[in-house]
């Protein structure tokens, strides 16, 4: 069994989505100092790698700390969308695909990741078609290694969220995942009340 960590790093210079406020993580207490060491975050949930909930674009009371942790963990697939955009439907999806999955897609575009003036304003986008067939699907989650699946006004978002279908945004390293056959997801969110939340998403697969 193999763990692969897909998640970004949190620090200091973690870009915010354009209008979000810029992160901060400081350490206002030292060991030298105080006798122990304490460090400070202010951020919004939607910084880094996270998972936006309904509540997050759609009128929806249900915060983080309401959904069960089963549903964050589930069988991957990993969809290879390199050099797409817009991503749309294939026939072979519907072989590939079926109910409770979390469906990676693998865009390569986490390279841009700390050149924010690409990476949130140029990541391709999901088509409707795309999104409208993993709906029909019944996943349970959408993970991406970009900011989002769409530009504003964010339909693909209202979509996905609407059918209770979780974002799981800005992974990187997917590649790791391309050939290895079956493998598990986990992108626990903290038990929080929030319309989003931080995550460490992981796989986990057979391989050693």
């Amino acid at each position: 069994m193999k763990i692969i960590d897909l998640t970004h790093l949190f620090g200091k210079d973690t870009p915010s989505y354009p209008g979000d406020p810029r992160t901060r993580l400081s350490q206002i207490k030292s060991l030298e100092r105080d006798g122990y060491n304490l460090n400070l975050i202010y951020t919004s949930m939607h910084t880094g790698t996270h998972i936006d909930m309904p509540s997050h674009m759609i009128a929806d009371d249900r915060l983080a700390e309401r959904f069960e942790p089963e549903l964050f963990i589930g069988s991957g697939v990993l969809l290879d969308v390199r050099n797409q955009n817009p991503i749309g439907m294939r026939k072979d999806y519907e072989k590939r695909i079926k109910k409770g999955d979390i469906v990676l897609l693998y865009t390569g575009f986490d390279k841009w990741y700390k050149n924010p003036d690409i990476y949130f304003e140029r990541h391709p986008t999901v088509d409707e078609t795309l999104a409208d067939f993993l709906i029909a699907s019944e996943i349970k989650m959408l993970g991406l290694d970009m900011p989002a699946p769409d530009h504003p006004p964010f339909s693909v978002h209202k979509k996905l969220l609407t059918a209770g279908i979780f974002i799981l945004e800005n992974l990187t390293g997917l590649e790791r995942l391309n050939g290895v056959g079956e493998f598990e997801v986990i992108a626990l969110p903290l038990k929080i009340e929030a319309e989003a939340s931080l995550v460490r998403a992981v796989a986990r697969t057979m391989l050693k």
